[in-house]
């Protein structure tokens, strides 16, 4: 059975998307830690971060920088933290967090978010990757 990014991907289930190339998708989290918080996705449905071949590895952390570039713009972090747990979801995905300190990590803190609060903030972050000229978030 696909996986739940697939089934999203395919548009099978919703998702508030804000990256969209042929190798990656760039979503927004339904239980963000903090706004913002977004996932990296490779298209190719790849179990274990580790199995992923170096050339779509590489291509991932380029759309994250990205994407990263985008929520600074928009939420004015001190950092944008990037994890991979992998342990929720078996496909690769990478989390980007706007964070201040180090406990902005904790996962014990996300809460489900409204599909409307989703969109919002997919809408402001499309819109930065934009003005800094990335065209895969006019096509998310």
């Amino acid at each position: 059975m696909a996986s739940i990014f697939t089934q999203i991907l395919n548009g099978d289930l919703p998702g508030h998307f804000i990256w969209r190339d042929d190798k990656a998708i760039a979503i927004m989290t339904i239980s963000p830690i903090k706004p913002g918080h977004c996932l990296v996705i490779p298209v190719e449905e790849i179990n274990h971060w580790d199995e992923v071949p170096p050339e779509l590895a590489a291509h991932l952390m380029l759309v994250a920088q990205k994407v990263a570039k985008g929520l600074k713009s928009v939420y004015s972090p001190k950092r944008v933290g990037v994890m991979i747990a992998g342990l929720e979801v078996p496909h690769t995905h990478m989390h980007l967090i706007p964070v201040d300190a180090l406990t902005d990590f904790d996962f014990s803190l996300q809460k489900n978010a409204t599909s409307e609060q989703l969109a919002m903030e997919a809408e402001k972050i499309r819109g930065a990757l934009q003005k800094l000229g990335c065209a895969e978030a006019e096509c998310a």
